[in-house]
C-alpha cells in the first residue's frame, strides 16, 4: 500500500500535463459544455476609434456596433501598459508587465521570448480546461530563431514560440508588421527562407512604412491582415469538426503601421488611411462573428474584443481632427503615454445568453483581468502563481456594477507609473512618460513636479495636477503601489517574487510612513 502512494504521489509530481489530460477525461461532460472562446486584440486602436466606446466617433464600425449591441461593453477599461509587448505579457499572464525582466519599451521581431515556459498563461489554462488552443496574429513576445552569429537560419525551426506558452499550434509573425524579418511561422516552422529584402521609408508613405528587411515570398504586407482572419475562420470551421472546445487568440497587426488599406476600404472613410484601415478591421471582425453563426456555435462561443493600447500619433491625429474624429475621445494622450489616451481601450464582450445584452458598464478593468476570468468560467482554482493581478468579471458580465478590483497600476513606454483607485489617479512622472507633450526630459527642464494627482470624476481629459491640495490621497496611494510592488501581487493569496527589482519612484519623492 504505501509502494503504491508512493507511486501516486511520484506520477503527480513527475507527469502534470497527463494528469491534466487525465482529468479532463474523467470530466468529459464538463468539458463538452464549456464554451468556446475567441480572443480579439486589436493593435493601436485608440477608445475613440469605435463607436460602441465613442458616441463622437466618425469612423464607421457597424459589426463592432452590431457585437456591442448584442453584447456588453466596458467603458472603463485598461491596458496594463501603453504599448504592445508589456500588454501582451499582462493579457496572458494575468500579471502587470513591469513585474517581468522588461522594465521599459518592447521588443523587437528578433528578440528571445520574453514568457518563460513555466509561467502560467491563458494558454496552460485553457489546455489544462480541456481546450485545443490556438494563436494566429502578432506575437510580440519574442521567440528564438535559430541563427548564426547574427544572422537568422531561416531553414531551421523556430525555438520557444507561442507553443512553449500553452498553445497547441501557432501562426504568425514575430514583431510588429513594420519590424523585420517578414516570415510566417507555422508552429515553429518558418514557411518560407528569404531570398531578398523590402522597405518603405515615411517619405515614401507616411502611413504605409514599414522597416526594410528580409521578407519571405509568400509575406504581402498589404494582405497580412485578411490573411489572418481566413487562417482564423479556417480554424474555427475545422474546430467545429471536434467535440473539444477551442481556445483562438487573435492578435491583430492592424490598425498599427504598416497603414495599408486594400479596397474596397481605401479612400473609404473620407478621412485618411488610418481610417480606413479601422473600417477594414471592422469588417473582417464581421466576418468572424458571421462564421461563428454560420458554423452553428454562436450560442457556444464567448467572443472578446479590445486592443493592446491606445492610438499611435502615426494615425496623423491632427488630419483626423479637420474631421471632427479624435482616437483618444474625450481623454490626453495616446499610445506610449500615462495618460487615458494610453491605456484606456474598447473592451467588448459577446456571449449570447450568458452576458447581458446592449449594455455598458463602468467597471473598472484591466487586461489583466482576462485570465481570472476564463479561469472561472472553466472552472479552475486559482492558483499562487497565474493571474496574481487579475479579477474575476463574471460578475460585471451578469450585471454587477463591479468586479471587486481595488485600484488600477498603468505603465508607460518609458517605464513611468500611475495608479488609480476610485477616481483618483497618481501618475509617477512629469510629464506624458511617453511621447504627447511634454515628453520627460522636456518636463523637468520645465521644472514640472514629478507626481501628478488627477481626479478622473471632474478632470476626465487629466488637466489639472491637484496633488499638493491632496497630500493624503497621494500618500495612501504611494503606500498602495508599494504594496502591491512587495508582495508581487494585487490580488489575495501568497506572497510571490518579481521577476526584477522594481522600483517606481521618480527621483525626488520618497514614501510617506505608513
Amino acid at each position: 500500500m504505501n509502494w503504491l502512494r508512493w507511486f501516486v504521489v511520484s506520477a503527480v509530481v513527475a507527469l502534470p500535463c497527463l494528469i491534466d489530460v487525465g482529468a479532463s477525461r474523467v470530466h468529459a461532460d464538463d468539458v463538452a459544455s464549456r464554451p468556446n472562446i475567441i480572443l480579439v486584440m486589436a493593435d493601436d486602436l485608440g477608445i475613440g476609434d469605435v463607436s460602441p466606446t465613442n458616441p463622437d466617433c466618425k469612423i464607421k464600425t457597424p459589426r463592432l456596433q452590431q457585437m456591442a449591441d448584442e453584447g456588453l461593453t466596458f467603458l472603463d477599461a485598461h491596458t496594463p501598459s501603453s504599448v504592445c509587448t508589456p500588454t501582451r505579457y499582462g493579457l496572458l499572464t494575468g500579471r502587470y508587465n513591469w513585474r517581468s525582466r522588461l522594465a521599459k519599451g518592447v521588443l523587437s521581431g528578433t528578440s528571445e521570448h520574453l514568457i518563460p515556459g513555466d509561467r502560467a498563461t491563458l494558454g496552460h489554462l485553457l489546455q489544462g480546461a480541456g481546450y485545443h488552443t490556438a494563436m494566429i496574429g502578432k506575437w510580440h513576445l519574442g521567440w528564438d530563431w535559430h541563427k548564426n552569429g547574427k544572422e537568422i537560419d531561416f531553414s531551421k525551426p523556430v525555438l520557444n514560440g507561442p507553443d512553449n506558452n500553452g498553445f497547441d499550434q501557432y501562426y504568425g509573425h514575430c514583431g510588429s508588421l513594420d519590424m523585420p524579418p517578414y516570415v510566417w511561422v507555422d508552429t515553429g516552422k518558418p514557411t518560407s527562407v528569404p531570398t531578398r529584402k523590402e522597405g518603405v521609408t515615411k517619405k515614401q508613405n507616411p502611413y504605409g512604412w514599414y522597416r526594410n528587411g528580409p521578407i519571405g515570398d509568400d509575406f504581402e504586407i498589404e494582405q497580412v491582415l485578411p490573411h489572418l482572419f481566413d487562417k482564423s475562420i479556417a480554424y474555427v470551421e475545422e474546430r467545429v469538426k471536434e467535440d473539444k472546445p477551442f481556445f483562438l487568440y487573435l492578435p491583430l497587426p492592424a490598425p498599427h503601421t504598416p497603414i495599408v488599406p486594400v479596397p474596397p476600404f481605401k479612400d473609404a472613410s473620407g478621412m485618411n488611411p488610418y481610417a480606413d484601415f479601422v473600417m477594414q478591421m471592422d469588417h473582417h471582425m464581421g466576418q468572424l462573428l458571421d462564421a461563428i453563426s454560420k458554423a452553428g456555435i454562436d450560442e457556444n462561443t464567448l467572443v472578446i474584443f479590445t486592443s493592446d493600447n491606445g492610438c499611435s500619433p502615426e494615425a496623423n491625429f491632427g488630419e483626423l481632427a479637420k474631421h471632427g474624429h479624435d482616437p483618444s475621445g474625450k481623454y490626453r494622450g495616446h499610445k506610449a503615454d500615462i495618460y487615458e489616451g494610453g491605456h484606456r481601450v474598447p473592451f467588448i464582450v459577446r456571449w449570447p445568453g450568458k452576458v447581458v445584452a446592449g449594455k455598458t458598464t463602468n467597471a473598472l478593468t484591466c487586461l489583466t483581468d482576462v485570465y481570472a476570468t476564463l479561469q472561472s468560467i472553466t472552472d479552475q482554482p486559482r492558483e499562487a502563481t497565474g493571474g496574481e493581478d487579475g479579477f474575476d468579471l463574471t460578475g460585471v458580465f451578469g450585471g454587477d456594477d463591479s468586479s471587486d478590483r481595488e485600484a488600477l497600476v498603468s505603465h508607460s513606454i518609458g517605464g513611468s507609473f500611475a495608479i488609480r483607485r476610485g477616481n483618483w489617479k497618481l501618475c509617477l512622472s512629469h510629464g506624458s512618460g511617453g511621447w504627447s507633450n511634454p515628453r520627460e526630459p522636456k518636463a523637468k527642464l520645465q521644472g514640472l513636479p514629478p507626481i501628478q494627482l488627477f481626479d478622473l470624476e471632474t478632470d476626465p481629459a487629466e488637466k489639472t495636477n491637484v496633488a499638493k491640495e491632496n497630500p493624503e490621497v497621494v500618500d495612501s496611494l504611494l503606500l498602495l503601489l508599494n504594496e502591491y510592488v512587495e508582495t508581487g501581487r494585487s490580488t489575495e493569496g501568497p506572497k510571490v517574487a518579481n521577476d526584477r527589482e522594481v522600483t517606481f519612484l521618480p527621483a525626488g519623492v520618497s514614501l510617506p510612513s505608513p
